[in-house]
């Protein structure tokens, strides 16, 4: 049985040129038209439909990409403009060059400009990596580099200062174990920046986090080895500051962190949550014992310094009396009744020849109660015929 020919005819019918001498059915040219208005054999797939008519030949390779090439459409198309695609060609230089060239060495010279050129501020300083691999550290101004991939630069600021808050949310609690054994809720403020750029960009995976870390372990130490209520006083407070702010620089040198600790503030300081109402009732009576001991150290100061006031009077008396005993006892006894006399109103005489003391003040005083009592209206009454 003949094969079927995919190029449209048997197998066993077309001939060695590519022609064939008609189809089964009754000998029929193939397509439908008849031999005289076109040669007889298998169309090719490779030469485009709806030729001139002329006969037919076989396609070659230069034919096959016209065809497929952008010059194919706008040839079928009718010409160049036509609606095949635009008609877009390259300026070219006086010379008849083209200007490709020179596109690629402007970009190249304005890439090279950009990717090597920093400006570096007054307060940043940048390292350079050649390769991936640190090189050197350059200071502020302008700097000049190997272009980009070459060398990378990356710019710090090295001189502004970084707060980290610890803990992050206020309303957090952190309950940090004191040295008398009890709990006390801290929030505080460490503020940093960088001192060696390249310790910090290279020594340490994250700085900040080595930051936080190292703030939380020194507040832990210096809290644990001091008191209560030495974290709520202002002295307690200032000396816990400057502690942590000392260990945290110690264990930032020893990792190379490139960090350096510009100061430490504790924000808040108090009793845990669930304590502070009893917390507080034991701070008020705790005021009120040291308002009393004030008060008794106040009255024994009082009296300790009138007995010593005293003592150094008597010790003056008896030099005195040490020159002169005689004269000092009458001294004595003359200014103790003066003083005793004078405040009563009765004398006692014991000769007849004294004349009785006239008791004066008394006198004085009742004329003068006398003086301030008002005497009440009388009432006069009158009867007929007297």
């Amino acid at each position: 049985m003949a094969g079927k020919n995919p190029w449209g005819g048997s197998s066993g019918n077309s001939s060695g040129d590519g022609d064939r001498s008609g189809d089964s059915d009754g000998g029929k040219p193939a397509g439908g038209g008849s031999k005289g208005d076109r040669p007889d054999g298998p169309r090719n797939p490779w030469v485009p439909k709806g030729g001139d008519g002329g006969p037919r030949r076989s396609a070659s390779i230069e034919d096959i990409f016209k065809n497929r090439g952008p010059e194919g459409p706008r040839r079928r198309a009718g010409g160049p403009g036509g609606p095949g695609g635009p008609n877009f060609r390259m300026p070219q230089r006086p010379g008849g060059k083209s200007w490709v060239p020179v596109i690629v060495i402007i970009a190249l010279v304005i890439w090279v400009l950009v990717t090597s050129t920093h400006l570096i501020g007054p307060q940043q300083k940048a390292v350079v990596k050649t390769l991936g691999n640190y090189t050197r550290t350059l200071d502020s101004g302008l700097q000049f580099t190997a272009p980009f991939p070459f060398e990378t630069v990356d710019v710090e600021d090295v001189e502004g200062v970084r707060p980290v808050r610890i803990p992050g949310n206020n309303n957090q609690a952190k309950l940090i174990l004191t040295g008398d054994q009890n709990l006390v809720d801290l929030s505080y403020i460490v503020r940093w920046n960088i001192k060696d750029l390249e310790g910090f960009k290279f020594r340490v995976v994250d700085p900040e986090e080595t930051v936080n870390e190292a703030a939380e372990a020194a507040m832990r130490a210096a809290v644990a080895e001091t008191e209560l209520d030495e974290t709520f006083s202002g002295q307690g407070r200032a000396a816990i500051e400057l502690d942590v702010r000392e260990r945290m620089q110690a264990t930032l040198d020893s990792y190379g962190a490139g960090v350096r600790v510009l100061g430490v503030e504790i924000e808040k300081a108090d009793p845990p949550a669930q304590v502070v109402d009893a917390f507080r009732d034991v701070q008020v009576a705790e005021q009120n014992a040291d308002a009393a001991r004030n008060q008794a150290r106040g009255y024994a100061q009082q009296i300790l310094a009138q007995a010593e006031g005293e003592a150094q009077a008597f010790d003056k008396v008896y030099e005195e009396y040490r020159l002169a005993p005689e004269v000092t006892r009458r001294r004595i006894y003359y200014e103790t009744m003066e003083r005793v006399l004078s405040r009563t109103d009765k004398t006692i005489v014991e000769t007849d020849n004294v004349t009785p003391y006239l008791p004066l003040p008394e006198i004085n005083r009742r004329r003068g109660a006398g003086a301030t009592a008002q005497p009440a209206p009388s009432t006069t009454t009158t009867t007929g015929g007297q």
